[in-house]
């Protein structure tokens, strides 16, 4: 049997129409924004010879509020060498293409491509349902990893103060915290991590992908 029989192959003029003309795209990672997988129907920009596409308004970064019942997100899994995590936002405008928690936005309804880096959510309430959490007489503490699903520290978080406010309630429960980021914005926090690390409550790594900024520029454009 002839490979093209047992395979579907990808349909180039299909996927063509989710491309991103580049000037609407400026500074963004992905080059593409099809529909999430659980979608029923899906939208194509289709260029009628008219010019309107070159019109469309370029992406901009929009923020939805989750009002979040819990903020502590529990796995069982054997291959992840932490059991709990906290996800301040949904989405990362840090927009790099290698990012494998695109494809969660689909439980949004949303594109795993533009969508996850300009339409983000975020929980204003991360700090008081922490506190709860912890608060809580059955609660066992064990380190809790931050940066997993997105990264606390990319733009928005620079307004919003959100991580900031998830370190004071750390702290002052004595918790132990994990973080992985890409921003020098951590920085800002150097008051509260600084005493933690000295007691062993604290660690944070950041990810350096490349020292070239043309190919950061690329990777990764809004990291910094």
């Amino acid at each position: 049997m002839p490979l093209s029989a047992r395979v579907s192959a990808v349909d180039p003029v299909a996927y063509a129409g989710h491309r991103i003309d580049p000037e609407r795209r400026r500074g963004r990672g992905a080059t593409i924004n099809p529909g999430g997988r659980f979608e029923t129907e899906q939208r194509i920009s289709e260029d009628d010879g008219w010019g309107s596409l070159g019109e469309l308004a370029p992406f901009k970064t929009e923020i939805a509020v989750e009002k979040a019942r819990t903020i502590i997100t529990k796995n069982d899994s054997p291959d992840i060498s932490f059991d709990r995590s906290i996800n301040p936002y949904r989405g990362c405008e840090h927009g790099c293409v290698y990012c494998f928690a695109r494809p969660s936005h689909a439980y949004l309804g949303l594109s795993p491509g533009l969508d996850f880096e300009s339409k983000l959510t975020a929980k204003p309430d991360a700090a008081l349902l922490l506190e709860k959490e912890l608060s809580a007489s059955s609660y066992q503490p064990r380190t809790i990893a931050i940066g997993t699903n997105t990264d606390a520290y990319q733009p928005i978080e620079k307004k919003l103060r959100i991580m900031r406010g998830i370190l004071e309630v750390l702290e002052r429960f004595s918790h132990p915290v994990g973080i992985v980021t890409k921003s020098a914005l951590v920085q800002r926090d150097i008051d509260i991590l600084a005493p933690m690390a000295a007691k062993g409550l604290a660690k944070v790594a950041i990810s350096l992908t490349t020292l070239d900024p043309k190919v950061a520029r690329g990777m990764e454009p809004r990291a910094a």
